[in-house]
């Protein structure tokens, strides 16, 4: 019992600390993408039309869904309620963030991590369902539902007041990627293939490590690709992987 404390435990450290801390601001120059090339009249073209890989991997995933092979993914088909909520955020991720590449500012930003947020939360909830049970992840998903819209109103709003504050939207990030690993070693499986979930929050990491190199991607490929369009791209086969995941998985 007391093992299977220590993730609520991390998260309620997580969440002091993330209280306690300073403010953190957002870089000035966080719009200032590297690659700014327009084409077919559209501005920002590659970090805009990359994603749409978010749109075709949601898509995949609620087509997948729909299946027969889907129902024998999940032991009760109230789990399959939460991915049908994750695809469907993917798909929002990527309208929103093909919105906010169009011109970024930040009511633009907001629109996108509200989605990312949203998908975290949810997936979250997916796995909590998986290794903890059902009825917590009933409970859990609209509290987790409010932190990420509530992190993203909360940095929104710190910038409009002139000193932007990401501390509650990198929790919302931050949580998920150290506690879901925790909850597959402290919790027995119910599904084979666990190590797939491991993978995507891998895939993510990548993901977050182009978009903090973008200008050095840029530079390093003479100017072919950013750092942030790998970030789209890598980002959409993470969630991409759920669905091979959902697939290829058993019941234990």
């Amino acid at each position: 019992m007391i093992r299977r404390a220590i993730p609520w435990l991390l998260a309620a450290l997580l969440a002091g600390l993330a209280w306690m801390l300073p403010p953190v601001a957002q870089p000035l120059q966080y719009h200032d993408f590297a690659d700014q090339r327009a084409c077919f009249g559209l501005p920002n073209c590659l970090d805009t039309i990359s994603n749409g890989l978010f749109i075709l991997a949601g898509a995949i995933g609620l087509l997948f869904l729909r299946g027969g092979t889907a129902r024998r993914a999940f032991i009760n088909r109230h789990e399959a309620g939460f991915y049908k909520l994750f695809f469907g955020a993917v798909v929002l991720i990527g309208f929103a963030s093909g919105y906010y590449h169009l011109a970024p500012d930040h009511a633009g930003l907001a629109w996108d991590r509200a989605a990312i947020a949203l998908a975290f939360m949810v997936w979250f909830a997916a796995i909590l369902g998986e290794r903890i049970g059902l009825t917590t992840a009933f409970i859990m998903l609209p509290l987790l539902l409010v932190a990420a819209l509530g992190s993203v109103g909360w940095w929104y709003w710190s910038e409009t007041q002139g000193a932007g504050d990401l501390r509650f939207y990198v929790l919302v990030q931050l949580v998920p990627i150290l506690l879901i690993p925790l909850l597959l070693w402290l919790y027995p499986p119910r599904y084979s293939k666990g190590w797939h979930i491991l993978l995507v929050i891998g895939l993510y990491l990548l993901a977050l490590l182009f978009d903090y190199t973008d200008r050095r991607v840029f530079a390093l490929t003479g100017g072919f690709v950013s750092g942030h369009t790998l970030k789209h791209v890598v980002a959409a086969l993470a969630a991409l992987w759920v669905v091979r995941y959902l697939r290829q998985r058993q019941p234990v």
